[in-house]
């Protein structure tokens, strides 16, 4: 049990099954200090109400009675229909809302979920800033990924900039190609990128993709792009060794397929994408 302060008003709180429980008596006190017991009971008559906690509910009850929690959803609203958060908690064996006794620190908890839905109830202020710091966080992971993808393409660039510089060194000969011939090298060389991680060169992507703008790297996602990266740097390594094309297309192909299952399989990377 723990007390915190927010704009003057004394919030008790605890730790429950490691779920964060939240007094809905001292956040009722906003409306009217010496009737919590009412605002609550009367925020638990809305039907509204009623089926935000049989949901929560099912989600994270394996033991909620469904057939309770239906009498009380085809009353709710009614003028003679009331509810307590004692009578709700025994009839559905809820465990998203717990009774306190005490004179301090006692009341109506809930989890987290439930009491901001309470917050939102008792203050349309808090409600609208609900809903903006929803969308300022979105904003945020948006840009996060962005930014997570934009790097992974530029790493790409700065290695396929290596893979080209390795190609002029070791293929293209300007003393015995033409630019064309030269082109069609470089071509070359990063369909068998292409035909190793996504099993197709670029032009058959784009036939299957008309409607597209880019090219087939545009449409990665984090995990191809890293496994390209990776595989830039070996094909530019593979063409200093002397490797021919076809040599260079099968052992890039194996690496891809290691590389890709273990990207998919590690935790650690599906977090931080």
């Amino acid at each position: 049990m723990k007390k915190i302060n927010t704009q003057g008003l004394q919030i008790y709180t605890f730790q429950k099954n490691e779920g964060d429980y939240i007094s809905l008596t001292d956040m009722a006190k906003y409306k009217d200090p010496e009737r919590t017991d009412y605002i609550i009971q009367n925020w638990m008559r809305n039907y509204s109400t009623i089926e935000f906690l049989g949901i929560w509910e099912r989600i994270n009850n394996p033991n909620f009675n469904p057939i309770e929690f239906d009498g009380f959803k085809n009353k709710a609203g009614s003028n003679s229909f009331s509810l307590t958060p004692t009578r709700w908690i025994s009839a559905v064996n809820a465990i998203g809302m717990i009774t306190k006794s005490g004179r301090y620190g006692g009341g109506t908890f809930a989890h987290k979920d439930i009491a901001f839905e309470f917050a939102t109830w008792i203050s349309a202020e808090f409600k609208l800033y609900l809903i903006k710091e929803f969308q300022r966080l979105k904003i945020e992971e948006t840009e996060r990924l962005t930014l997570g993808w934009d790097a992974k393409r530029a790493l790409t660039k700065i290695n396929y900039r290596i893979h080209t510089d390795s190609i002029k060194e070791n293929i293209v000969l300007p003393q015995q190609l033409s630019k064309k011939d030269a082109d069609i090298t470089y071509a070359n060389e990063a369909d068998i990128l292409n035909k190793a991680l996504f099993g197709m060169t670029a032009l058959e992507w784009r036939i299957k993709n008309k409607g597209k703008e880019g090219n087939i790297r545009d449409y990665s996602d984090v995990y191809q792009l890293i496994c390209l990266a990776n595989l830039e740097t070996l094909n530019s390594e593979f063409i200093k060794m002397g490797m021919s094309q076809k040599e260079r297309l099968l052992k890039l192909n194996e690496i891809a397929i290691v590389q890709m299952r273990s990207l998919l399989n590690n935790p650690t990377v599906k977090k931080l994408n």
